[in-house]
């Protein structure tokens, strides 16, 4: 499986640097794994900014939101679903924030496509 994600990210994206998350999908290093199907993983945060604060990846390895491509669109779905899901899973009852870094500007921090879901207390606006 993880050769065929590499062979159809490569295609698509060129050859992305191995990032973090890398490891983190292929399980060379820990990771506190609340979520994972074929498609994605669900993982928590190893410096929290919220009672709860979990990343949602996808298995390929899309760099940023702005490469996705239009036929990532049930892909970008889908983790959508899965933050929904999860965030149910961990009792964010009340609301949480969805939130998705690009590039330097936004202040991504690793280059494979994630999706923050935060909650647990009230967020603030405007949040940066």
């Amino acid at each position: 499986l993880g050769v065929r994600l590499a062979e159809e990210a490569s295609k698509k994206y060129g050859s992305p640097a191995p990032t973090i998350f890398s490891k983190v999908i292929d399980k060379s290093i820990p990771a506190d794994i609340i979520y994972e199907d074929e498609k994605c993983l669900a993982f928590r945060d190893i410096s929290p900014q919220a009672p709860v604060h979990f990343l949602v990846i996808p298995r390929i390895p899309i760099p940023r939101i702005s490469e996705a491509k239009d036929d990532d669109a049930e892909l970008l779905g889908h983790l959508l679903v899965v933050a929904k899901n999860v965030a149910k899973q961990e009792s964010l009852t009340e609301g949480y924030r969805v939130v998705i870094n690009d590039g330097k500007h936004g202040a991504q921090s690793v280059y494979h496509l994630h999706i923050h879901v935060l909650g647990g207390r009230q967020m603030k606006w405007p949040p940066g």
